[in-house]
């Protein structure tokens, strides 16, 4: 196996901020460009994120937050979301699931042979629309374990790749855990590290990974927040998702720094 170096870069000033307003900085830089994406009212990290892109954007990313009376233009729910997707109306989204595997699949279904299941989860819903319509979907799961990160997953709720004679505008973007993130090259069909979280390593990454994974010759820590940015999260965009996650809300700027 080739060495890889690991570049500290900025990340050395993580110690400042705890792990969920590092993700919440990662999504919001995810996002750049973008001028409209959707949330879910279970998302409190990718809804902060998304916030706080939009406060950088000065307006021009314009944020729907299931679930909020205030942030939220749709009044039929889902339907127009659905709708949004398939006029081109949203450009980013977030998944997860509890199973994820190598080439994006992602399953929310249940483990073991389908239909008897050993575990039964909620189920996939409209993933699998919204998957092969918004072209920035990013996978978002904190937990980085061989349980979740699966060289296949049992049951493909959404997949992450189709064959070449399907039409498909959306697909996998970028995998964020609680370890590191990823970003899916298309023409690969596979993921390539793109940082280390600070506190973590390149082998704990491997270790906790079911599936194969590309990887540079030097790896970088994923950049800490800045003052001014912690500022805002701690301040205008804990504010602004009160409405829609009071309890994450109200644990934001006191949660204990990654290690």
């Amino acid at each position: 196996m080739s060495t890889v170096r690991i570049d500290p870069g900025s990340g050395e000033a993580a110690s400042a901020c705890s792990q969920a307003e590092l993700l919440i900085s990662v999504v919001a830089g995810l996002l750049a460009g973008c001028r409209h994406v959707a949330v879910g009212e279970s998302s409190p990290i990718p809804g902060a994120g998304a916030f706080l892109a939009s406060r950088r954007s000065s307006g021009a990313l314009r944020v729907s937050a299931l679930g909020s009376r205030t942030h939220n233009m749709m009044v039929n729910g889902s339907v127009e979301l659905f709708d949004l997707a398939a006029q081109g109306r949203i450009d980013a989204f977030f998944l997860g699931g509890g199973q994820i595997d190598g080439q994006g699949n992602i399953n929310l279904v249940g483990t073991g042979p389908y239909p008897r299941t050993d575990v039964r989860w909620p189920g996939s819903f409209g993933s699998s629309y919204l998957y092969f319509l918004v072209p920035r979907v990013i996978l978002f799961r904190e937990e980085h374990t061989r349980r979740v990160m699966v060289p296949r997953v049992d049951f493909v709720s959404a997949p992450g790749v189709s064959a070449p004679n399907v039409y498909r505008t959306g697909g996998p973007y970028a995998l964020l855990t609680g370890l590191g993130l990823f970003m899916f090259d298309k023409t690969e069909q596979r993921f390539r590290l793109g940082s280390v979280h600070p506190g973590h390593t390149l082998e704990e990454i491997r270790d906790e990974t079911g599936f194969e994974f590309d990887c540079p010759a030097r790896v970088d820590v994923t950049a800490a927040p800045d003052a001014s940015t912690l500022a805002l999260i701690r301040g205008e965009i804990r504010s602004e998702i009160a409405e829609i996650y009071p309890k994450f809300a109200a644990g934001l700027g006191s949660r204990l720094s990654p290690e």
